[in-house]
C-alpha cells in the first residue's frame, strides 16, 4: 500500500470508527460493536479500500494487542490467586472444552461432514474470545468479580489447550505418521524449558533491570525494557508451540508482586487500547457479508446452535462446580461466542487441506458474527442473573466481588513517601485505614517495601498512572511531593481525572500553597509557615500567654488565609529553584 493510499485508508477508518463507536455507545451496545461494524464497512467484502491480504496482515499485527491485554491481566493476578483458581482452571475449563467440542462436532456431523472435519470445527468453536471477554470485564470493572474470575480461568485453560489442538490438526489431516516418542519428548522438554525461562526471568532478571533503570531515573529505557520483556515472553511461548498471550500473562503474573507493577501498567495501557481497537476492526473486516447473503438460513442456524450448545454446557458445568445460578448464567452467556484462536486452528486446517475454502469462510463468518453478538448476549445473561437475584430467597452471588490481593479496599493515596508521606502513612496504618503510596525514588521505595509499607514506584503526575492504579473509588489523595512543579501538575491531573476526590497537599510556603489550591487541591498547608506558627505559639506560652489565647490567635491567622504574615517574606513568591525550573 503506497503512502497516499495508506493515509486515505487511515482517515476513512478513523472517521467511520469514531461515528460508529459514538452511535453504538449511545444506544448502550458498547464500543466493541462499533469497532466490528467499522471493520465490516471498510473491509474487503464491502466497498472498503482494504483487500483480503491486508486484512490478514492487520489481524496478525493487532494480535499484539491481545498479548498486551493478557500481560496487564497478569499484572493484576498474583501467583497465589491463580493457585486458588486451580479447580476452576483445570476442572471447569477442561470439561468445558471437551464437552463443547464433542457436542458441536456431533452437530456438524449431521450436515454430512467427516468426523475429522467435524472434530476440528468442534475444537475451533469450543474456544471463546479472550480479547472480547477480558476487555468487556475490564471496561465494566468486573474482572475481579466471581463470574469474572470464573470466566477468566476458563479462558486461560483454553489458551493452554490451543497447544494440543494445533498438534491434533496434522493427525486429523492424515498427512503422515505421528511424530516419534523422542520428538514428542523433545518438544515437551523445550516447552517446559521456555516456560521456566519466562517465569525465572520475570521473577528475578526483569525486576533487577527495572530497579537499576529506576534508580537512574531512566524512564524511557524503563518502559522499553518492560515492553521488551513482554514480547520476549510471547516469542518464547510461540516457539514452544503455545499461545503468545500465555507467555505475556506469565510474565505479567511474575511482575505483579514487583513494586514497579503499577508504573508498568500505566506505560502499557495506551498502547494496548489502540491495538485492541484495531484488533476488533480487523475481526470485522474478516466477516464475508456476501457469503452470509448467499446462505443466510444456514449461517443463522449454525450461529444459534453453537451459542445454544456453549451456553447449555457452561451453565450446567458452572452449577456442577458450585456456582450459583446467577453466576452460571453470566458466565455461560459471557463465553458463548467463538474466539480468535479459532482463526488460528482453521487456518492451520485449511493449509493442510483438512477443510475447503467454503468451510473456512463459513467458520470464520460464524466466529465473527458470534463476536458481534457478544454485547447483546452479555446483556441477556446479566438480566437473567438479576432476575434470579430478585426472586424470594434468591442468592445475590452475581454481585459478589472477590479481591485479587489480601489488602482491603484502598481509601487513601499518598503521593510522595518521604518524611512527611511516611508520617501520614504511619498514622493511617495505626488507625487501620488502608492506603497506598507512590514515589519516584526507587531506593526509597525499596527501603519502605522491605519494611512492609504499601509503597509503589510511580509518579502521580503521570495521567496514565491515575487510571492504572484504580484510584476512582478512593476517599482522599494526600500530596506530600517536595517538588513544587510536580506537585502542582499532580494536583491538576488528579482534579481533572477524579473530580469527586478530596486532595490534601503539603506546600513549602504560601506561594506554593496558593499554586496548589489553584490547581485543584481541596486544602493546602504551608509547611514552613505552620512550623513557624507553632514555634511562635510556644514562644508566647513561654512568656506567660495562656494556651487558649494562643490557640485563638493561631486559628485567626489560619482562618484569614494567613493574612497576618502574607506581607512578609513568607508571603512572597520565592525565586525559582533548580527543582522547580
Amino acid at each position: 500500500m503506497d503512502p497516499k493510499s495508506f493515509v486515505d485508508s487511515a482517515v476513512l477508518l478513523l472517521v467511520v470508527a469514531s461515528i460508529a463507536v459514538a452511535v453504538f455507545r449511545h444506544v448502550g451496545l458498547g464500543s466493541i460493536v462499533g469497532l466490528l461494524i467499522t471493520g465490516v464497512i471498510v473491509g474487503p467484502h464491502t466497498a472498503g479500500p482494504f483487500v483480503t491480504s491486508n486484512v490478514e496482515d492487520v489481524r496478525q499485527f493487532t494480535e499484539i494487542g491481545v498479548v498486551l491485554l493478557l500481560f496487564l491481566i497478569g499484572l493484576e493476578m498474583k501467583p497465589r490467586r491463580l493457585w486458588e483458581l486451580r479447580r476452576t482452571l483445570f476442572g471447569l475449563g477442561s470439561l468445558q472444552i471437551l464437552v463443547s467440542a464433542a457436542l458441536i462436532a456431533g452437530y456438524f456431523q449431521l450436515f454430512g461432514h467427516s468426523w475429522q472435519t467435524a472434530l476440528l470445527i468442534g475444537c475451533s468453536f469450543a474456544l471463546s474470545s479472550t480479547a472480547f471477554v477480558v476487555q468487556m470485564l475490564r471496561d465494566q470493572g468486573e474482572i475481579a468479580s466471581h463470574h469474572g474470575q470464573t470466566a477468566f480461568a476458563v479462558l486461560l485453560m483454553q489458551d493452554l489447550a490451543i497447544v494440543p489442538m494445533l498438534a491434533l490438526v496434522p493427525a486429523l489431516a492424515d498427512i503422515g505418521a505421528p511424530p516419534a516418542d523422542r520428538a514428542v519428548l523433545q518438544q515437551i522438554g523445550v516447552a517446559v524449558g521456555l516456560v521456566a525461562m519466562v517465569l525465572l526471568s520475570g521473577r528475578y532478571l526483569v525486576p533487577w533491570i527495572l530497579d537499576h533503570l529506576a534508580r537512574q531515573n531512566n524512564r524511557d529505557a524503563f518502559l522499553l525494557t518492560a515492553m521488551g520483556s513482554v514480547f520476549i515472553a510471547a516469542w518464547a511461548m510461540h516457539h514452544a508451540g503455545m499461545s503468545m498471550a500465555l507467555g505475556a500473562f506469565l510474565m505479567g503474573m511474575m511482575l505483579s508482586t514487583s513494586r514497579y507493577s503499577l508504573q508498568i501498567e500505566a506505560g502499557m495501557e495506551p498502547h494496548k487500547g489502540l491495538l485492541m481497537s484495531l484488533f476488533f476492526v480487523a475481526v470485522g473486516m474478516s466477516l464475508d457479508v456476501r457469503s452470509l447473503a448467499n446462505h443466510p438460513f444456514q449461517f443463522g442456524l449454525h450461529v444459534a446452535a453453537i451459542i445454544a450448545i456453549k451456553v447449555a454446557v457452561l451453565y450446567v458445568l458452572c452449577l456442577c462446580f458450585g456456582s450459583g445460578r446467577a453466576i452460571a448464567w453470566r458466565v455461560a452467556f459471557l463465553l458463548s461466542q467463538g474466539g480468535e484462536f479459532g482463526f488460528v486452528l482453521l487456518g492451520a486446517a485449511k493449509a493442510l487441506g483438512l477443510i475447503d475454502d467454503y468451510i473456512f469462510v463459513m467458520a470464520v463468518a460464524v466466529i465473527s458474527i458470534s463476536m458481534l453478538l457478544t454485547p447483546l448476549l452479555v446483556k441477556v445473561g446479566n438480566r437473567l442473573a438479576l432476575r434470579i437475584a430478585q426472586q424470594p430467597g434468591g442468592v445475590h452471588d452475581s454481585f459478589r466481588y472477590v479481591s485479587n490481593s489480601d489488602d482491603a479496599a484502598v481509601r487513601v493515596v499518598i503521593g510522595g513517601y518521604g518524611r512527611v508521606g511516611h508520617t501520614v502513612g504511619t498514622v493511617l496504618a495505626s488507625t487501620g485505614i488502608p492506603y497506598v503510596a507512590f514515589d519516584v525514588d526507587a531506593e526509597l521505595v525499596a527501603q519502605w517495601r522491605s519494611q512492609g509499607h504499601p509503597v509503589f514506584y510511580g509518579d502521580l503526575s503521570d495521567p496514565q498512572l491515575l487510571n492504572a492504579a484504580s484510584l476512582r473509588h478512593v476517599d482522599l489523595v494526600v500530596l506530600t511531593i517536595d517538588n513544587r512543579r510536580t506537585a502542582v501538575r499532580a494536583a491538576s491531573l488528579i482534579r481533572s481525572h477524579l473530580p469527586q476526590v478530596n486532595i490534601l497537599a503539603r506546600a513549602r510556603d504560601l506561594a506554593s500553597c496558593d499554586a496548589l489550591l489553584r490547581a485543584g487541591a481541596s486544602k493546602a498547608y504551608p509547611e514552613t509557615l505552620e512550623a513557624s506558627l507553632r514555634l511562635a505559639a510556644e514562644t508566647l506560652e513561654e512568656l506567660g500567654v495562656g494556651n487558649a489565647e494562643t490557640e485563638m490567635l493561631l486559628s485567626e491567622v489560619r482562618s484569614s488565609d494567613y493574612a497576618l504574615v502574607r506581607s512578609g517574606p513568607e508571603g512572597r513568591p520565592p525565586a525559582a529553584t533548580d527543582d522547580q525550573r
